[in-house]
């Protein structure tokens, strides 16, 4: 019997002893174990707007500032500009049943990409201005009215004005000044 008790005692010592590192390792698994996922989403979420902020706070404050410093004008490729003489043109009053003459008044600068087209454009000069008035002449008021009326008039000017001294090119026509009376 006291081999019994011994052996009963050495296998409650083995207990003991496996109790404790079964303790230790839960609190082991305790120490490292994750938390809850609705923590991990809170603070993934937090992480991720603090991330954005600070993106967003870099660059109002210091992404601006440093494209402004690199703006340099190219050098060499200066725009040429060109004045053409003032016209004044009768407009067309076909169809709007008045008797009453419009007239269009316009000074009318070209935008060159550079001095050597105005010695071209000059021989020509008399064609351009022969497309301007014949365009002109069959506007009517109507057509010039607000800002698309004149990007349209802006357009057509260019084309014609492009087709008249080809293969040469204008980069813009640019209006000086637009009377219609």
């Amino acid at each position: 019997m006291a081999a019994n008790a011994k052996a009963t005692a050495i296998d409650s010592a083995d207990e003991d002893e496996a109790e404790g590192a079964a303790e230790q390792t839960q609190q082991k698994k305790k120490w490292f174990a994750l938390p809850p996922l609705k923590y991990l989403l809170i603070g993934g979420a937090a992480l991720f707007i603090l991330t954005g902020a600070a993106g967003a706070a870099y660059f109002f404050l210091f992404a601006g500032h440093a494209a402004e410093n690199k703006v340099t004008p190219l050098p060499g490729k200066v725009a040429v500009f060109v004045d053409l003489p003032e016209m004044t043109v009768n407009l067309s009053n076909a169809g709007s049943g008045s008797d009453r003459t419009q007239y269009l008044k316009l000074r009318i600068v070209l935008e060159l990409q550079d001095q050597a087209m105005v010695q071209q454009i000059q021989p020509v000069m008399p064609r351009v201005m022969d497309a301007f008035q014949t365009y002109l002449r069959e506007l009517r008021a109507s057509d010039l009215d607000g800002s698309a009326g004149l990007y349209r008039l802006k357009e057509e000017l260019t084309r014609r004005i492009n087709s008249s001294i080809a293969p040469s090119r204008i980069t813009a026509v640019l209006f000086k000044e637009i009377v219609v009376q």
